[in-house]
């Protein structure tokens, strides 16, 4: 459920990834926490993980937001639906799930980016009642490889198991990351087609 919440800034369907065989897979960290608001859960959520790919192509990739329903599990559509300077305006639709029921989200976030170095998110209207999140990018020179850190805040408007909801938020923020990661890490780049003269 919040696989998709969390991506929402790029935010955010399962698609099969090809993945290049690895050694050592990116090593990732994650962390939730619950606190009451409102009445209702909202959760805290820290990630960290550590790719080869270089700044640059980082970059590239979580930017382009409507290729993110290549990657990113549970999310349906995401578009652009206008850009100003360096804060963009994304409509998501996507997928929540728990145990057998599903619930279709959308949402309208406002990236607002400081190139090659973080991407803010803030909802603007959708089916949340607060969702905040912050992407940092930061490189490692000793292995020209990037250190990917997402901070995020989220208060569904919708019921979130109490008990259990902590577990299914880390358990879909570790597979949304570990996809997010895997992409990121892919030696085999898309060809791109040849512009007709």
């Amino acid at each position: 459920m919040i696989r998709f919440l969390l991506f929402l800034l790029l935010g955010v369907t399962a698609a099969a990834m090809a993945q290049t065989p690895r050694l050592e897979l990116p090593k990732l960290e994650v962390s939730v926490n619950r606190m009451e608001q409102d009445g209702r859960h909202l959760y805290e959520v820290d990630a960290t993980g550590t790719v080869a790919a270089s700044l640059p192509k980082v970059w590239r990739i979580l930017t382009n937001y409507e290729r993110m329903t290549e990657f990113v599990p549970d999310m349906e559509s995401c578009k652009i639906l206008s850009r100003n300077g360096n804060e963009v305006i994304i409509e998501q639709f996507g997928v929540a799930r728990f145990l057998f029921m599903s619930r279709t989200i959308h949402l309208i976030v406002r990236a607002t980016e400081q190139p090659m170095s973080s991407i803010d998110i803030a909802l603007i209207s959708g089916d949340m009642k607060q969702y905040e999140s912050r992407w940092e990018l930061v490189p490692v020179p000793e292995t020209g490889g990037t250190r990917i850190i997402y901070h995020g805040k989220m208060l569904p408007n919708f019921y979130v198991p109490g008990i259990l909801g902590t577990k299914m938020v880390r358990s879909d923020i570790e597979r949304m990351m570990s996809a997010v990661l895997a992409r990121l890490d892919r030696r085999d780049e898309p060809r791109v087609e040849a512009i007709p003269k």
